[in-house]
């Protein structure tokens, strides 16, 4: 404090005064913002605090320059919006308004999508300018400084010892250039396969066939795949050793960066974290070349270390007096408040005066002043959006990602993976995209673009409960959920074959391969392109184009409860050779299986058929020689029962390919016309939920008064019988004049009939009471009686009321004909 008195207060403040006057607004200029509505008093007024720490931040930089001229002067005042500002007091911890700002993860991964980077000019030195956090999201660009700040600010919210780091790194972390870098995506789908194949051993497991391969050339292959591998590896390492070579400002490079310190939310070992790529690294990591000073909303701390060699041997204690040169000396520190806390908890002894000083019980040694900025406020739409215009493109080594909000495109794409063959990015490789909230359940896509393959993969609840569609020139598999009533799981369709995997069955059906009859014509195939536009005919007509089935393998598991030699395990029906093949599964200690053969009649009546079946349609192969051959009888049945299988499985076979032609039909209506389903959990899908429920209630409200206008129109019954293509004439006119009025008669005579039929009707029950009360009346009782009364006093009033009613019908249908003559004439 001594110190901070001997400081000439009046020329430091005019020398603050006249940078701040000199500082370039082009960024402010640039946003066309009312910065005056949007920024709060503190934005542009510094208090005593604030005014006296600059001056000492100004002296403090000159004795800096003075001794150690060869380094870079310290980033200790920008200008905000207004004025000058410590950076310390820029940053303002924000506890997390979401769940996915609660880590680190979650902080970093937003501030690195949310904003675009502004270069720094000159990249060899501190910025001038630093922006608040809540400018720079709204605006959603920012240098590398405000990026550090703000996910500073979020952290140190989340309860994260962090600071801003300022230092040195690379052109490529500067830049935010992965093209030299690896697709994390693809490494993370790399682990995933090689989780899936990866099996736990157990020594219990039946062992697999050993594959009978050379093991020479086995190694001989793995040589090859490393030595190309370390060829990779050393290509790559010399184009990015060349890179670095050839930047000349290498080591130069100003950049900013996030520091969290352990000992706080469980973390264990200091670590970086890039607030431009979101990633973290080791403290010692080869991209960060040089640290200059560190600082977080409590102290500004300037490193004493060398950092000739980069980070390496960097040590992060603080509290250090020769490592770190703190600017406040005395002040509190975020690791005093942590240690403080946790004795509290733990129910040890604090000094009392961390806390009276927090609150200002006690004298105190000079503190940094509150941050100026305003409440961080992060909304939900801005954590959907993530990025600046809702998209964002990445480039990496060999690899394109675009990244999409959902509801940004009109076909539901969030995110496509192109991969290059080359390093250019000119020839495509392979394309993946993912989907959300899409109608027809698609969920992802592949695209081969050299071996011409196509892979889409879906969720459950789709149409035929699709899960898998992958198609090439020459081959179709589809694979389905287990929700099929008919068990199929996988169909695999081939030119002149289809087979088809079913799991679960009653009947222990798990294999059905058809081969189809191959069409020729003229000694070769058809033309392509004519047999796709006949078959898009034949669809178009809702006929079906069947192939013929010539052979049908169906193989089944073994059923426990039957002999295994009157299991059966493979069915072949021979559909040409009109032979059914029969083999049974195999019995214990066994090698061969059992085997029948049945050749079927030619005749097709079931009276015609069992008087041409003999035995010698039937050939056996019995591998128990004590078993009594069947009877033909028996044998005759058998075969009743196969055939009508067989009639089963080519009813199935065409249920199969008519659900082919209607799968590819479908997919193509649907990609064509993509429609999206609104998502209540999302700011976008409920603001489409609520867009399309005011539109269906606007229709039904326009449907409604359609049809009141419709029935109060009288003549739009008599309009729909006539052809509306021809205009009416005046004959056409009178007539219908003339039919209005007569079908107006007939409605007021039916009218007319009804009530009198109603009156007639109450007249009769009345007169048949009448006629059982006096059959009656001798031997009623009171309480019947007084039901004959009320019955009668009941119908009375009916009758007076019908009989008015016709009456009053009489006298108004003469009107009622004259009115509506009138508006005809008139209308």
């Amino acid at each position: 404090m001594d110190f901070l008195e001997g400081i000439d207060d009046d020329e430091l403040l005019q020398t603050l005064l006249e940078e701040e006057e000199s500082t370039p607004r082009d960024r402010l200029a640039s946003l066309n913002l009312d910065l005056d509505a949007l920024c709060p008093e503190s934005y542009r007024v510094n208090t005593p605090d604030e005014e006296r720490l600059l001056v000492f931040a100004t002296e403090l930089q000159r004795q800096y320059s003075h001794l150690y001229p060869e380094r870079t002067p310290l980033l200790l005042c920008p200008t905000n919006e207004y004025g000058v500002k410590f950076v310390s007091t820029c940053l303002k911890p924000t506890p997390p308004e979401s769940s996915q700002l609660y880590t680190w993860q979650g902080c970093s991964s937003f501030v690195a999508n949310f904003m675009s980077l502004e270069p720094l000019d000159p990249p060899t030195e501190p910025p001038q300018q630093q922006f608040s956090s809540t400018l720079v999201l709204r605006c959603q660009r920012a240098t590398s400084l405000e990026f550090a700040a703000l996910l500073c600010s979020l952290l140190l919210g989340a309860n994260y010892d962090a600071y801003v780091v300022s230092g040195y790194t690379d052109r490529e972390m500067c830049e935010r250039d992965l093209r030299l870098k690896e697709c994390p995506l693809l490494d993370a789908e790399k682990r995933s396969i090689n989780a899936k194949v990866k099996t736990e051993f157990n020594k219990y497991m039946v062992k697999q066939k050993r594959e009978l391969k050379s093991r020479f050339v086995t190694q001989q292959e793995k040589k090859k795949g490393s030595s190309r591998l370390r060829l990779l590896k050393s290509k790559s390492g010399q184009e990015e050793s060349r890179r670095r070579d050839q930047d000349p400002l290498h080591g130069r490079r100003v950049h900013f960066w996030v520091l969290v310190l352990a000992g706080s939310r469980s973390i264990d070992e200091h670590f970086f974290i890039d607030p431009l790529s979101g990633k973290s690294y080791s403290s010692d990591n080869d991209h960060f070349l040089g640290v200059e000073s560190v600082w977080n909303n409590l102290n500004y701390y300037i490193n004493m270390q060398d950092c000739s060699y980069g980070c390496d041997e960097m040590q992060f204690h603080l509290e250090d007096l020769e490592m770190w040169e703190p600017v406040l000396f005395g002040a509190t520190s975020k690791k005093q408040l942590i240690d403080a806390v946790a004795k509290r908890k733990a129910g040890q002894e604090v000094e009392e005066s961390i806390f009276k000083q927090e609150e200002g019980l006690c004298p105190r040694m000079f503190q940094m002043p509150r941050s100026w900025v305003d409440d961080i406020h992060i909304t939900k739409k801005d954590l959907e959006s993530r990025w600046p215009g809702g998209q964002n493109v990445i480039l990496y080594r060999r690899v394109r990602l675009e990244e999409f909000a959902p509801y940004l495109r009109p076909d539901g794409l969030v995110k496509r993976l192109t991969t290059y063959q080359d390093v250019d990015l000119t020839e495509v490789h392979v394309v993946k995209e993912w989907f959300q909230y899409r109608n027809d359940k698609l969920e992802q896509r592949e695209v081969d673009h050299l071996d011409k393959v196509t892979v889409e993969r879906f969720s459950n609840g789709r149409r035929f409960h699709l899960q898998l569609h992958r198609f090439t020139n020459s081959e179709r598999v589809t694979e389905f959920s287990s929700a099929r009533l008919d068990y199929l799981v996988q169909r695999v369709e081939r030119p002149g074959e289809m087979t088809e995997i079913f799991d679960g069955r009653c009947d222990r059906l798990y294999r059905r391969h058809v081969t189809f009859e191959q069409q020729a014509e003229e000694g070769g195939k058809q033309d392509e392109k004519k047999k796709e536009e006949e078959e898009e005919e034949d669809y178009d007509d809702g006929r079906t184009e069947m192939k013929i089935p010539q052979k049908v393998v169906e193989q089944f598991h073994r059923d426990p409860s039957r002999p295994a030699s009157e299991d059966v395990a493979e069915l072949v029906f021979q559909l040409g050779e009109r032979r059914i093949e029969v083999t049974y599964h195999v019995e214990d200690f066994r090698f061969i299986p059992s085997r029948r053969q049945f050749l079927k009649p030619q005749t097709s009546s079931e009276t015609q058929r069992a008087e041409d079946f003999t035995a010698d349609m039937v050939s056996n192969f019995q591998l128990d020689l004590c078993v009594k051959p069947l009877k033909t009888l028996t044998l005759y049945e058998m075969m009743l029962s196969l055939m009508k299988e067989e009639e089963e499985s080519i009813q199935q076979i065409r249920t199969s390919l008519r659900e082919v032609r209607d799968i590819v039909a479908c997919r193509e209506r649907e990609d064509r016309d993509v429609q999206l389903v609104a998502s209540p959990w999302l700011t976008e899908g409920a603001i489409r939920a609520r867009n399309q429920r005011e539109e269906m209630e606007r229709l039904a409200v326009e449907e409604q008064l359609w049809l009141e206008e419709k029935e109060a129109d009288i003549l739009t019954p008599l309009l729909i019988r006539r052809d509306q293509s021809q205009p009416l004439s005046s004959l056409d006119a009178q007539q219908l004049h003339q039919d209005c009025l007569d079908e107006f008669k007939l409605r007021q005579a039916a009218h007319a009939n009804l009530i009198q039929e109603r009156y007639a009707m109450e007249v009769k029950e009345l007169h048949e009471k009448h006629e059982w009360y006096r059959d009656h009346q001798l031997h009623m009782t009171k309480e019947e009686k007084a039901e004959y009364q009320i019955f009668c006093s009941e119908k009375m009033m009916k009758i007076q009321v019908a009989k008015k009613r016709l009456n009053m019908h009489k006298e108004t249908a003469a009107q009622k004909f004259q009115a509506l003559d009138e508006r005809l004439a008139n209308g």
